[in-house]
């Protein structure tokens, strides 16, 4: 037990209050295993249910996006402490795990993580012949942190023909990879960005049985690979256990990301040119969406109002121009302004937005806990000293009427000088 934890009884009581205002701050400052536990009034030991790592009692362990342990905020000094992690370079690996991230925006999802991580444990299980985690990327990419994610070897594979929805040109190539490295583990992510279909049509073609809805893995000395895997069923009511196979289509939260070192993401290139696919299929481009109609989990960039709005007029207009789904605060649903299922936060939505622009919303624990796994937090407000400031990669002190206003004058500006020199 830390000794913090000791000498100030109170911030054992923050630590284990998530409603506190100082609840992040503290568990920031124990660090991950002085927050797992506490001294309690009459001197036993408990254990905070919590915690990150704590395993509950249907045997799932907690998970942190919060990014308070791992350093997840984007910001300098994580990538400060990213590079004071110990580097792990595998010059000659014992055989391959192959995985093939989502990569949803240009940028490893909270999933992709995950899939790493259980990458990690097939890679490492074994000290005397350790794997190499090999990450499949297609086209262009804003990721920076593949090493820091657990990755050994990356293959990126920047084609056009890879653009848009090409599944069968996509297979093509983890086809080559399969040809050119054979991985002893292909892990994909069962999800509806593109990872539960590719990874099917890859079973398909290698001939093997893959396993789905996979959310856990156990040694297993009598399983063919040393390991079996759990898997949901009939819809998500049962568990299925098996051995597990060569291909394994994960669901999120199926390992912890890797977070205690980084990995050296040596850039490989297949051995010869992937040979040009008559593809089948033909992608016509995106279909427009109207943002208003996407609900606030799945939207990547969200503009939310809170108590400081008074030009709701200014707010929506700026919403539409900016092409961004609409958010709010509990004080503005609750006075009426938004729709109920608009409200971001542990008591509302929890987002996942590659953006979230927050305008006059001071920052309640319960709201900064629903956008804890956004990637860029924008804050607009009067009060330099909020939390949510305090929160934000980028703040902007001033009226919202007015920077809103500014802000949709400049865009518009901008989009009528692209129309004009077009």
């Amino acid at each position: 037990m830390s000794d913090i934890v000791r000498r100030d009884p109170r911030k054992a009581w923050i630590a284990r209050n998530r409603l506190h205002p100082q609840h992040l701050e503290v568990l920031a400052e124990l660090g991950q295993g002085a927050a797992s536990e506490w001294m309690g009034p009459a001197g036993i030991v408990r254990r905070n249910p919590h915690a990150v790592g704590f395993m509950g009692p249907n045997g799932i362990k907690r998970i942190d996006r919060s990014g308070v342990q791992q350093g997840a905020g984007g910001g300098g000094a994580a990538k400060s402490t990213a590079q004071s992690k110990p580097l792990v370079e595998i010059e000659s690996p014992a055989f391959l795990v192959a995985v093939v991230p989502d990569m949803a925006g240009g940028r490893l999802s909270g999933h992709d993580r995950d899939l790493l991580g259980l990458a990690r444990q097939l890679a490492d299980a074994d000290p005397d012949a350790r794997g190499a985690v090999l990450a499949v990327v297609y086209g262009e990419h804003k990721e920076d942190g593949f090493g820091e994610a657990g990755v050994d070897r990356l293959l990126t594979l920047d084609d056009p023909r890879f653009d848009g929805f090409a599944p069968e040109a996509r297979l093509g190539a983890l086809l080559a990879v399969e040809e050119a490295w054979t991985p002893r583990h292909w892990l994909v992510p069962d999800s509806k960005l593109g990872g539960a279909d590719l990874g099917r049509r890859l079973a398909a073609r290698l001939g093997e049985r893959p396993a789905t809805g996979v959310w856990q893995l156990e040694p297993d000395a009598d399983a063919e690979l040393g390991w079996q895997c759990t898997a949901r069923g009939a819809a998500a009511t049962i568990d299925i256990q098996r051995p597990l196979p060569r291909i394994t289509l994960a669901l999120e939260e199926c390992a912890e990301p890797v977070d205690d070192n980084r990995h050296a993401a040596e850039a490989l290139s297949l051995p010869r040119e992937l040979p040009s696919p008559i593809s089948r299929i033909e992608d016509l481009g995106q279909v427009p969406v109207d943002p208003s109609g996407v609900a606030l989990a799945e939207a990547e960039f969200i503009l939310s109002a809170g108590n400081g709005i008074r030009d709701w007029d200014g707010f929506h207009t700026a919403a539409e121009v900016l092409g961004a789904t609409e958010g709010a605060s509990r004080v503005a649903v609750d006075d009426g302004f938004m729709a109920r299922d608009r409200q971001v936060g542990a008591t509302g939505t929890w987002v996942t937005a590659r953006v979230y622009v927050a305008v006059g919303i001071s920052g309640a624990i319960q709201h900064l806990q629903g956008i804890q796994t956004c990637d860029k937090v924008v804050a607009i407000n009067m009060d330099p000293g909020c939390d949510m400031i305090k929160r934000a990669d980028l703040a902007v002190i001033g009226d919202s009427a007015e920077v809103l206003g500014s802000l949709v004058a400049m865009v518009k500006q901008q989009r009528e000088e692209k129309r004009d020199a077009a």
